[in-house]
């Protein structure tokens, strides 16, 4: 028998297994208003998945970087998804905040973080207002709040962003745990553990030091909208549960030779599978330089409306399949088709269909 190839980023996939499996286990239990899986953020802190998006040069692993970098990298959010798709949420928005610094900040500011990073700190992006305060710099100084803020009261590395005439400034901030946070606001039915909520930055500092890259670089493309296939990742890990718990439901109850059941069963394994090849291939597409800004932030709009109609259906055959148990708690089934159906909630998933099928129009040939 021939060995297996070795592959550069084994490490990360196997830690990301072992998380999951940690955060499968405590799922019910974080499962209420403003919780947070500090646990299981800890466990990614000590198998190295922290600071894996790191470039080797400053301790981390080169994940998500190159084609094959970002193919692994959609593998370990599918995975740390399909075990929870709040932590998965968490974990895409440390790495989304990674990215960024190491995309626009300067030499020190790259340091910095990935010390940061290494030392076990949990990253995030934090880009929307409140509408009656929002972030604005005075001087040297922070005055406003940021709302929808995952991770708020434990993240201690925000990046945050600040109007300025010529686009959004980014910052990177310190924070300190359990302060300046309100979860209140978080209400939603589902994701209730991820410590989603405000955060009041008034009156703290924010010296040239924190400041990253130039005014309007948040929204440089491909960066701003390709990097959505990130959480398209997390969120095809939570159909990839779903579907796991749907055929376990079917085995132990004996249902599993029934026609009907093997239809579902037959069109959501098709559906999930479709997700993960237009995941893994939006996140090749960000990763490669053959291909215009353009081109990839099409590929990834596109790939937006498709993942969303493959997990939806997903969810639907699951719940049909289950019937009125799925939606009973303890049944693992209702949490996590609760926080699937609350993250697919995405901003502007219309206008992304819409400018990836302008895009589409406008060639001649098959752009991809």
């Amino acid at each position: 028998m021939l060995d297996r190839p070795f592959h550069p980023f084994s490490h990360s996939l196997h830690a990301a297994t072992r998380v999951a499996a940690l955060a499968r286990q405590g799922g019910a239990r974080l499962d209420q208003d403003g919780a947070f899986p500090a646990a299981e953020v800890a466990a990614l802190a000590e198998a190295g998945l922290l600071a894996a998006p790191l470039p080797p040069d400053l301790g981390g692993a080169g994940l998500g970087q190159g084609p094959e970098g970002a193919a692994a990298l959609a593998e370990v959010l599918m995975r740390i998804g399909a075990g929870s798709l709040p932590l998965g949420r968490l974990y895409e928005g440390h790495v989304n905040a990674l990215g960024l610094v190491l995309a626009y900040g300067d030499v020190a500011q790259r340091e910095d973080a990935a010390a940061d990073a290494r030392q076990g700190s949990l990253f995030g992006v934090w880009n929307t207002d409140d509408r009656q305060q929002p972030l604005r710099l005075e001087g040297a100084l922070l005055r406003g709040r940021k709302i929808l803020a995952s991770g708020a009261g434990w993240v201690e590395r925000p990046l945050v962003t600040v109007a300025t005439p010529e686009g959004p400034l980014m910052l990177l901030p310190v924070l300190a745990k359990g302060e300046r946070a309100d979860l209140a606001s978080w209400t939603a039915q589902g994701m209730r553990a991820s410590a989603t909520g405000a955060v009041d930055f008034d009156g703290l500092p924010a010296p040239p030091a924190v400041r990253i890259g130039q005014p309007g670089d948040y929204h440089r493309q491909p960066l701003f909208s390709g990097g959505a296939w990130r959480f398209l990742a997390v969120q095809t890990g939570g159909g990839a549960e779903i579907f796991a718990l749907l055929c376990q439901h079917l085995r132990q109850l004996g249902r599993d030779a029934d026609p009907h059941q093997r239809a579902r069963v037959g069109q959501a394994a098709a559906a999930l599978e479709g997700a993960r090849l237009r995941v893994e291939r939006a996140a090749r597409h960000l990763a490669e330089d053959s291909l215009r800004p353009e081109a990839v932030v099409a590929y990834v709009d596109l790939t937006r409306g498709a993942v969303e109609a493959a997990l939806l259906e997903i969810l639907e055959h699951a719940q049909r399949s289950v019937g009125l148990a799925g939606f009973m708690r303890p049944h693992p089934l209702e949490r996590v088709t609760r926080d699937l159906a609350t993250y697919l909630r995405q901003p502007a998933p219309d206008r992304a269909l819409e400018m990836g099928a302008a895009f589409v129009l406008e060639q001649e040939a098959w752009p991809w």
